[in-house]
């Protein structure tokens, strides 16, 4: 309550003769949390509460300024208070795109925000952000064995399966680390993209790097809190990298080839989310994420069943079925 009143202290300096209210806008993974103020007019701005001594706003700042700069719709930042952790932000609306594609024309939705991505791939320089480098994607794929098998499932993988394991993450790190760079929004999903005007508003997107190109069409497509008919999420990416060809983005010459990189960074995402929601449950005691963890594991499944350089994690993944039916 102490830090609410330290944010309604700070909104009622910046608008001194004008009444507002506070409502809970949205909380995310992290110690960020949003509220919505109202203001007697009617007009709302958002509020971003991020405590200093856990959260670093400068990214935020930065990636929204170069985003905003390449012609995207993110969250205006009208005023800024970093000592005390908190940003006033434009309002994207609160219709997000998982709700949203419940009545819209999905391949409409789909269309803006891919356009709207290759706006921020086609304004992407080296050493503005952190490169999605070995190191970070490496880190990432050892959630999976820490967190999802070892306290998620409660099983120590043996020698063998530790040394297919290894092999596998080498195969999948040597293509994505192939891929042409880009900016890397790192969460571009239903839940982080706004049905707004202009369409999509872009959330979250303080964890931007400068990586692989298919990751985010891998976020969006293989999208852990809704589910497509893969038919529908191949013609989505047709028509993507067909307007990414057009754009003079470094996508594959071959659409084939384009769709094992997109493939093969699905797996790295999966294994890397997989790894998220058990430690969000087991470490945080964030239990929302578990019930999401089915359809990453069916992705992941259904690429492994795809690609031979994927079949030793295929038959780790059916391994660790059986021990934990056994169990």
């Amino acid at each position: 309550m102490q830090r609410q009143q330290q944010l309604t202290d700070w909104l009622s300096s910046l608008f001194p003769d004008q009444p507002f209210t506070l409502a809970p806008a949205s909380a995310d993974a992290s110690f960020r949390r949003y509220f919505r103020a109202t203001f007697a007019d009617g007009s709302t701005k958002v509020v971003m509460d991020a405590p200093p001594q856990h959260e670093n706003c400068e990214p935020f700042l930065h990636i929204g300024k170069l985003f905003e700069q390449a012609g995207t719709h993110v969250p205006h930042v009208y005023a800024q208070d970093l000592a005390q952790g908190f940003l006033l932000l434009s309002d994207l609306g609160n219709t997000t795109y998982l709700q949203a594609l419940q009545t819209e024309s999905p391949k409409q939705l789909y269309a803006a925000a891919t356009d709207a991505l290759i706006k921020i791939q086609l304004a992407s320089k080296p050493d503005e952000l952190p490169p999605y480098d070995q190191a970070l994607l490496r880190r990432e794929l050892d959630l999976f064995p820490e967190w999802y098998i070892g306290k998620h499932l409660g099983v120590t993988l043996n020698d063998k399966q530790k040394a297919k394991l290894e092999e596998v993450f080498q195969r999948i790190l040597a293509n994505n680390l192939a891929q042409p760079c880009v900016y890397v929004h790192r969460d571009y999903h239903s839940r982080n993209l706004m049905f707004s005007e202009p369409n999509p508003g872009i959330l979250d997107f303080q964890d931007a790097v400068y990586g692989p190109i298919t990751y985010d069409l891998a976020s969006l497509f293989k999208d852990a809190y809704v589910k497509w008919e893969e038919a529908d999420i191949i013609d989505w990416l047709i028509q993507y990298w067909e307007k990414a060809r057009k754009a003079g983005l470094p996508v594959r010459e071959d659409f084939g080839d384009f769709y094992r990189d997109y493939e093969m960074m699905g797996v790295q995402r999966h294994i890397k989310v997989l790894g998220i929601f058990a430690r969000l449950y087991h470490r945080d005691g964030k239990d929302g994420y578990l019930k999401d963890m089915p359809l990453v594991m069916e992705y992941l499944h259904k690429a492994c069943e795809r690609y031979i350089d994927l079949k030793p994690l295929l038959n780790i993944l059916l391994e660790l079925n059986m021990q934990v039916e056994k169990a």
